[in-house]
């Protein structure tokens, strides 16, 4: 117990100590413009060590809160106390309800955020148990969080408007609390829109506009570097308990030969200190060695992670510096990387390069360094390395774990305050053991704890009476409701195997019919599932917002004993994939898979125009085209859908999600998101429909693998008749053949503004549908003005109709259903073959 309590006054200490440094760079090198240091809940002012920067009281600090109660934390008043030497600690803010600090920006830009938590116990309020979220404007930063040790976030968003809101809001049946707040303003050009991706080889955009969040900033070869050697406060720890085979680096230093170059990194970037040491290659001048020096990091996966590299070549004598390969997990980033020929051919230059992965999909982050064939001997180094989470497209930066495990916050620790300080075994246990119990109490509350009743656009709610509960939550605006467990059971028979009726990436879904003889299709969110809460709101927002004969609709919902469901109408006839291919299910006509597509069509149209924002699907493919009993398409799965851009935008930027083969390759490479997106998608599926093959196959030959590309080539040649589905032969007239391939062929244009809309395709469709019944059959010229002209006569005349036709347009009583955009109206505007 003595050695327990003499390690928690050392990390008391040390926080403390860190404290004091984390402002004192306030008063030399960059000058911040804004500056905001608030000591929560106490009732004096507190200026860090002998800088000017000084943490006002909360009562100074009142003018730039709100919040429903006034509770004042301070551990003076109790017996316990958090650290007698670090005043900052002693008080903290305790919020009961959402509240908000409102700070006035005088230079908008990116500013760090740096939030201070340290729970102790006040009167009622244990802080070890709050649990709460904390927002940067529209950015989550934290959710569910809960604080354990003395710790420090740091984040830097990009803030556009004049003043900067920061809120706190607890988890039900729970409070918030802060102990220490700062607000401060960041150099301009720290981070630029200079990254790279690297998986395709691209250019990113749009990383000025990203929140980060630090995770971690290593100095390399070196020791601790506090946050007084660095003029922009940060702390930077050693990399050394992060090498996953230390024997294989040895380290180097040199702080005095480093220079800066003109025009290029500058000690913003990093301090000396930090390019003056390395983690070097330790081929021991041997010249057959082999081998990478590898770094291992722990990550939150859902999220795209900002990577810069800092070097400074201290370990060369001649301008011959080494020439290495360095990686980013498996993906060889920057082959042959010769630094001289970056820094002009002088050595120990400050230089640094800044790479964005790919949407993470596991745990762990991995970066090494090792040896190119191009290099006269095996070597390799790096001086420093930072590692930042970027928001998601929810504009969140909070992690998929409720609580951070137990080494990683004190590798957060370390990174944020500095804090090295040894625990013992006994303590570790301890806290591992209280963790777990804790964590799986979480869990077993935290779907129950997650969802409320849905109401959209101000909807009443109301209850229905059942068997099965007292009351079923239902919202009158949208008529989607919570549905009881038991009732999913029974419709189901406890999800028996044999009424299992498809596997997605959610999970598996069921075949299942309630009380009342309402047949249904049951989603079951698996746990081991990649896709999870997210996709699980998205899909019941997205389809509580919208009603059309095209669109599955959503039934209800159950978020009982840690299940998320989603409960939909069922689709007698499965999915059009499933008519496609791979199947023993008849064939379809060439007139069912235009009106299939057609159907499809429409469904997507009303996304894109039905509402005030236009809704973006994000993964159009053949198996989320579902058909009823009497083959009628509708478009399914909602869990990736995303709003669109404002009026005045082009795109939004967010990580590229969807389905390989049906992927737009622009959105891809850009990760700039726009309706054009759904509407290459379709033109894979148009082709798919056409061909009835699969969109990847990599059993076929090379030139065949992709669906698209293929067809492509086969539709440029003008002979794309050549590949159609052998079922279809004789069945489709050329003129319907050809404005169906031209349709497609637009819909994949490279560029999204090549493409046509959706309200175009399905103008198209419907015109390749009258070509195909409407043709003259005694005419050898089918394209001829005589054919139009029959064919007007036949769909009668509504004059001085738009084609593309929004909700708005027909009232409410008719948003449910779009399709009554019909063909008299549409081919009233036909004035030659070609259409659109």
């Amino acid at each position: 117990m003595r050695f327990v309590m003499m390690g928690c006054r050392v990390l008391r200490f040390s926080i403390w100590v860190s404290l004091i440094l984390n402002l004192v760079w306030c008063s030399r090198g960059f000058d911040p413009v804004d500056k905001y240091y608030i000591n929560c809940g106490s009732s004096s002012d507190f200026t860090v060590g002998n800088s000017n920067s000084t943490f006002v009281s909360d009562k100074s600090a009142s003018r730039f809160l709100s919040t429903p109660q006034d509770i004042l934390a301070d551990s003076n008043l109790n017996s316990i106390t958090p650290s007698e030497d670090s005043p900052l600690f002693r008080t903290a803010r305790i919020f009961t309800g959402p509240s908000r600090y409102t700070f006035s920006i005088k230079q908008g830009g990116r500013h760090w955020i740096r939030l201070h938590f340290y729970p102790f116990d006040y009167q009622n309020y244990d802080m070890r148990s709050a649990r709460f979220s904390v927002f940067a404007q529209r950015t989550t930063l934290l959710s569910d969080f809960t604080p354990r040790n003395a710790s420090v976030k740091e984040y830097s968003v990009n803030v556009t408007t004049r003043d900067l809101v920061i809120t706190f809001s607890p988890s039900s049946n729970s409070f918030a609390y802060i102990n220490a707040l700062e607000v401060v303003s960041v150099p301009d050009d720290l981070i630029t829109d200079d990254a790279s991706l690297y998986n395709p080889s691209a250019p990113f955009t749009g990383l000025m506009t990203q929140s980060l969040e630090t995770v971690f900033r290593l100095n390399m070869g070196g020791p601790f570097v506090s946050l007084v050697n660095d003029t922009l406060g940060r702390t930077w720890i050693s990399d050394s308990g992060f090498l996953l085979q230390p024997n294989l680096a040895t380290n180097v230093s040199n702080v005095g030969a480093v220079r800066y170059p003109q025009g290029g990194a500058t000690s913003d970037a990093a301090p000396e200190t930090v390019y003056g040491t390395c983690t070097r290659m330790n081929s021991a001048s041997d010249p057959r060695s082999n081998f990478n020096v590898t770094w291992g990091f722990k990550v939150d996966p859902g999220f795209q992670y900002f990577i810069r590299f800092h070097f400074c070549d201290i370990v060369s004598k001649f301008a011959d510096d080494p020439i290495f390969n360095v990686y980013i997990d498996a993906f060889l980033v920057s082959p042959d990387f010769e630094l001289t020929t970056k820094t002009m051919g002088q050595l120990a230059t400050a230089y640094f390069v800044d790479y964005v992965t790919p949407e993470i999909n596991k745990n762990n982050l991995r970066v090494s360094i090792g040896p190119s064939p191009r290099g006269s001997y095996p070597d390799a180094f790096l001086n420093g390395l930072e590692i930042m989470k970027m928001n998601n497209s929810k504009d969140s930066l909070a992690g998929v774990s409720v609580l951070p495990t137990l080494p990683g916050e004190k590798k957060n620790l370390g990174m944020i305050v500095g804090v090295s300080v040894g625990v013992s075994v006994a303590l570790i246990m301890i806290g591992v053991l209280f963790f777990v119990h804790r964590r799986r109490k979480q869990k077993r509350l935290r779907y129950s704890k997650t969802w409320v009743p849905i109401s959209v656009n101000g909807g009443t709610s109301h209850t229905m009476g059942s068997k099965y509960s007292t009351g079923t939550t239902i919202s009158v605006s949208n008529m989607s409701y919570r549905i009881p467990f038991a009732a999913i059971q029974e419709a189901t028979n406890n999800f028996d195997e044999n009424l299992v009726i498809g596997v997605g990436g959610f999970g598996k879904v069921y075949k299942g019919v309630f009380h009342d003889g309402t047949k249904i299709a049951v989603k079951r969110g698996n746990p081991k599932s990649q896709q999870g809460l997210a996709e699980f709101r998205t899909e019941i927002e997205m389809l509580s917002q919208f009603r059309h004969r095209h669109l599955v609709s959503l039934i209800g919902y159950c978020d009982e004993r840690n299940e998320m469901i989603l409960v939909y109408e069922y689709m007698e006839n499965g999915t059009l994939k499933g008519h496609l291919y791979g199947s023993n299910l008849p064939s379809l006509s060439w007139k069912r898979r235009l009106e299939i597509c057609i159907g499809s069509a429409r469904g997507l149209h009303y996304l894109h125009t039905g509402y005030a924002k236009a809704v973006i699907h994000r993964d159009v493919k053949s198996a989320n085209i579902l058909l009823d009993e009497n083959l009628m398409a509708k478009v399914a799965d909602f869990g990736l859908s995303k709003t669109g851009p404002e009026i005045d935008q082009t795109h939004v930027s967010t990580a590229v999600k969807g389905s390989f083969g049906y992927l737009d390759p622009e959105y891809f490479r850009r990760q700039q998101l726009t309706e054009k997106s759904d509407v290459y998608s379709f033109g894979v599926v148009l082709f798919e429909v056409l061909c009835a093959r699969p969109v990847i196959d990599p059993s076929l030959p090379r030139e065949m693998v992709n669906l698209a590309e293929w067809a492509m080539k086969w539709q440029k040649k003008g002979q794309l008749d050549h590949i159609i589905d052998q079922n279809l032969a004789g069945q489709i007239k050329p003129n319907s053949l050809r404005k169906f391939a031209e349709t497609a062929e637009k819909c994949l244009a490279d560029f999204g503004v090549d493409r046509p809309s959706m309200g175009d395709v399905l103008w198209n469709l419907e015109y390749a549908l009258q070509l195909q019944e409407a043709v003259v059959h005694n005419d050898p010229e089918e394209n001829s003005a005589n054919a139009i002209g029959q064919l007007s006569s036949q769909v009668g005349e509504f004059n001085h109709v738009d084609t593309v036709t929004s909700a708005d347009q027909f009232g409410t009583s008719n948003v449910d259903d779009l399709s009554g955009v019909s063909m008299s109206r549409v081919f009233s505007q036909l004035v030659k073959s070609e259409g659109r």
